[in-house]
């Protein structure tokens, strides 16, 4: 265990939703659990098979170690809902188990709560294999329209309300957001504020693709923009407008290097970053027309089960709020 922080704890509650199938990454995690349990109250809520599951909490004796007490198709939004359930605080920070917070940040995002009903900070990928900066270009174009989402939020428990929010639909970390919105509360987009992620192996970076892509079913004007890209490239290629290729790439460069030029970017993001933006949009002009022909045979596949729901709309979460 690591040794005691001379630093007064921080008032909130860590949440580590998690399930491991492999404890590849079971050491790195355990040093990295040790030293945020010295900051600030930690759970894991685990909903890893029994063998796993023990030998996780052997592992992790430094934390409170509980099983997800919530239903829903989603394991992660199950995990979260159970951690804010469980929390000892009314800060609550939810944190993927790739997410690498300093205690400055946690700090951070935590004062931010004093003004905010929900923070939502920025990761940045650390190391920065090749997959890494290929989904850094999506973090880049995500960041000049509006900001991206990570692998971490910040919120007020008390903002959720008691049913707290849906745990059956795919984009957990936005129907999160949106239900806090439809209560009254405010949201901080904190792009200034960056948190290191461990990047996925490619196996995994793979799976992300379409799944990060029906996602767009939750911002209709999003995913129209990008159904329409394939059309375009098609055209442009069919007609042999080489000109308007090279604009519209120069374009999506351009974009990128807007978002990484906002609130500090420059210091955390390279500038060939924005170049990899490209092969990203080339991506997501393919996987998501393969999100809507699976959005018609019912849904993105999410383990064992199959989800159709992107997000709730907020009109609707504000109506039943």
């Amino acid at each position: 265990m690591a040794p005691p922080d001379p630093a007064p704890r921080l008032a909130g509650e860590y949440v580590l939703p998690l399930r491991w199938d492999d404890d590849a990454g079971l050491p790195e995690l355990a040093h990295y659990l040790a030293r945020l349990s010295g900051w600030i109250d930690v759970t894991v809520v685990d909903g890893s098979p029994a063998e796993r599951f023990a030998a996780h909490r052997a592992a992790w004796p430094f934390v409170r170690h509980v099983p997800p007490a919530v239903t829903g198709r989603n394991g992660k939004a199950r995990g979260a809902m159970t951690g804010i359930r469980l929390a000892r605080h009314d800060k609550v920070v939810i944190a993927d188990d790739d997410v690498r917070y300093e205690r400055r940040q946690l700090a951070d995002v935590l004062d931010r709560l004093d003004r905010a009903a929900l923070v939502r900070p920025q990761n940045v990928f650390v190391p920065t294999p090749w997959h890494a900066r290929w989904d850094t270009g999506r973090t880049l174009v995500n960041r000049a329209l509006g900001g991206d989402f990570s692998g971490t939020v910040a919120l007020r428990a008390a903002a959720l309300g008691e049913a707290g929010y849906d745990t059956d639909v795919l984009f957990e970390n936005l129907e999160l957001e949106r239900t806090v919105r439809a209560r009254g509360g405010r949201v901080d987009v904190a792009s200034d504020v960056y948190v290191v992620r461990r990047p996925p192996e490619v196996r995994r970076f793979a799976e992300q693709r379409v799944r990060q892509a029906y996602d767009d079913f939750a911002q209709p004007l999003r995913l129209a923009r990008e159904l329409a890209l394939l059309p375009m490239i098609g055209v442009l290629v069919g007609a042999r407008r080489g000109a308007s290729l090279a604009a519209v790439a120069v374009g999506v460069v351009a974009l990128a290097a807007v978002g990484r030029a906002r609130a500090g970017g420059r210091a955390q993001f390279r500038p060939t970053d924005c170049l990899w933006a490209l092969p990203w949009m080339l991506e997501r002009a393919v996987t998501v027309w393969i999100a809507v022909a699976l959005r018609l045979r019912g849904g993105v596949r999410y383990r064992d089960t199959r989800i159709r729901r992107a997000a709730t709309p907020l009109h609707l979460l504000r109506r039943r709020a």
